[in-house]
């Protein structure tokens, strides 16, 4: 089967902090029942924040056999078991929520007020220091397969316009136009390995991977913005950019019109998995919401409810057509941290370290997977099967390869003979 007609299987990966271990849960489950690495099975990997994480982590090249991923999904898992506590320090949890709640009943100190105005509630060192130790100095073309990390960045200087294959001068460009290219943009730094190699390296970014994710981690009140270099495809000139979450605008639907639709052929077909880390959206009363307030609409005693309205808003206003136009080729692993909500439920905090909230991530994952078994089960066939027209389109294009080496071979020994007999 040829590249141009061959399946492309996207894996998307949600945001949400420490409840990213609930895909990360997934995956190890996927490779424990298939035998095989997530990179043997998966084209493109996509998701902002914490899911940047798991999918730059999947495709780091092991360094003494680079064909292959130096991380396993189940090391992930022990990745956030180990250092949840460290980048989400207990005191600091319950300080924050604190903070925001005194200011919101009028109890808060002048002093704790100009610290909370001046500071993030998170030393994002610790963040950094978990992702250097994991990423090293790996770069984002490094990646083993296509790889897609979403940030913002809210510094417009730093914008440039990024071509995609196949795009001429008179194509729109991507980030930049005379409207808005002085505030701030959703950036999409991509290692796309859907054409050949020349065209992977003219169109990937050069930063570093720690970088990219450290940008699509930093979400707002809970990390200061992630100042870095880059340099984008077509921009001679190394820029720096602040960059906030990713998951600030992105979601499977914007992440399939946004990044990874002009990357497949008509002649392809995209099969598109995505992984949960729990629904945060709920309904809110009329008069519960106008007891809020001002500032109680970002409280995280009430659970953060505008800023979950901005999360999930432009989702569900695109979740039907993005299904309808996938069809059968669409296979979603998630479900609410609300509805039912009981005692086990994890907490819809991204920075619950707790050991108690630890375990009930760890339950949440096994609720998805029992709701879910029958396509858990077909998912794997697909990614086995996947695999499988990998495999055997390597060995065509290594036999087509020694085919061209013999011939090109004869060709050179029938001129030398025919020069010979010239002579």
């Amino acid at each position: 089967m040829s590249e141009s007609n061959r399946t492309q299987i996207a894996l998307f990966n949600y945001g949400g902090g420490l409840r990213g271990l609930i895909p990360a849960y997934i995956m190890a489950r996927i490779e424990d029942v298939t035998g095989l690495r997530m990179t043997d099975m998966v084209d493109i990997f996509a998701g902002p924040s914490t899911g940047s994480i798991l999918n730059a982590a999947l495709n780091l090249r092991h360094p003494e056999h680079p064909e292959q991923p130096k991380y396993r999904a189940r090391h992930m898992v022990r990745f956030y078991e180990r250092e949840g506590a460290r980048i989400f320090p207990a005191d600091s949890f319950r300080e924050m929520r604190g903070l925001i709640h005194d200011f919101n009943n009028r109890t808060m100190k002048l002093n704790q007020l100009n610290w909370l105005f001046k500071h993030g509630h998170y030393d994002p060192s610790n963040l950094g220091h978990a992702l250097q130790a994991l990423f090293g100095t790996a770069q984002l073309s490094d990646s083993l397969r296509s790889l897609i990390i979403p940030c913002y960045n809210i510094d417009g200087d730093g914008i440039e316009a990024v071509t995609e294959r196949g795009e001429t001068g008179n194509s729109p460009v991507h980030t930049k136009n005379n409207f808005i290219n002085e505030g701030g943009h959703a950036l999409w730094l991509k290692s796309m390995r859907t054409g050949t190699p020349a065209e992977h390296r003219a169109n990937t970014p050069h930063v570093s991977l720690y970088d990219a994710v450290m940008a699509s981690c930093a979400a707002p009140t809970y990390f200061p913005c992630h100042h870095f270099p880059a340099t984008l495809p077509g921009d001679s000139e190394r820029k720096y950019y602040s960059a906030i979450d990713g998951c600030i605008f992105d979601n499977p639907c914007i992440s399939y019109l946004g990044a990874i639709r002009q990357h497949i052929q008509p002649s392809q077909n995209l099969k598109m998995i995505v992984l949960g880390t729990g629904y945060t959206n709920k309904s809110i009363k009329r008069d519960e919401w106008n007891r809020f307030g001002a500032l109680g609409v970002v409280d995280p005693v009430n659970d953060l409810p505008l800023i979950n309205i901005f999360f999930n808003a432009s989702e569900s206003a695109l979740m039907d057509s993005f299904a309808a136009e996938m069809g059968d080729n669409l296979y979603i692993f998630n479900k609410s941290l609300h509805a039912g909500r009981h005692g086990d439920f994890p907490s819809i905090q991204i920075d619950d370290a707790s050991p108690e909230n630890m375990n009930r991530l760890r339950l949440f994952f096994e609720a998805i997977m029992e709701e879910n078994a029958r396509t858990f089960d077909e998912v794997c066939h697909i990614l086995v099967s996947n695999r499988d027209r990998r495999s055997d389109e390597d060995r065509s294009k290594r036999k087509e390869g020694i085919l061209r080496y013999f011939v090109s071979m004869f060709d050179g020994r029938d001129s030398s003979t025919d020069r010979s007999l010239d002579d």
